[in-house]
């Protein structure tokens, strides 16, 4: 009995350390959760992928174009929202606001999305 009820806890132990290191990169630590930015801008690219959907969009500010990314969440859950590969294309004008990498790169945590006629699209199947 002793000896079953350690293998049972060793298995138990087990499965739970791995999930700890699984759930901890969906977290928000490299992004300043304090600052929310928002660009109006154009799609260059969209990539329907696994793990996070990435956005890039130029910006143009003083005449300067900069050069943007965001991630959302994964696919399966925008898919569920009511997404496709072709609900943005290059080209489209979209509005972005997020929280912004504490490093300084041009990263968006993308946190509110408008396509290119103005209205939010949904950026998870509960929305």
């Amino acid at each position: 009995m002793k000896h079953g009820l350690l293998t049972l806890g060793l298995a138990v132990a087990a499965l739970w350390v791995p999930s700890g290191s699984v759930l901890a990169h969906h977290g928000g630590a490299a992004f300043d959760q304090s600052q929310r930015l928002s660009f109006t801008g154009t799609l260059t690219k969209l990539e329907f992928t696994n793990p996070h959907v990435l956005v890039y969009f130029d910006v143009t500010k003083d005449g300067e174009t900069e050069q943007w990314s965001g991630w959302l969440t994964a696919p399966n859950k925008l898919a569920r929202a009511g997404w496709t590969k072709r609900t943005l294309e290059p080209g489209d004008q979209i509005t972005i606001s997020g929280t912004p990498h504490k490093g300084g790169s041009h990263i968006l945590q993308i946190r509110q999305l408008a396509g290119p006629d103005g209205k939010d699209l949904p950026l998870s199947e509960n929305r």
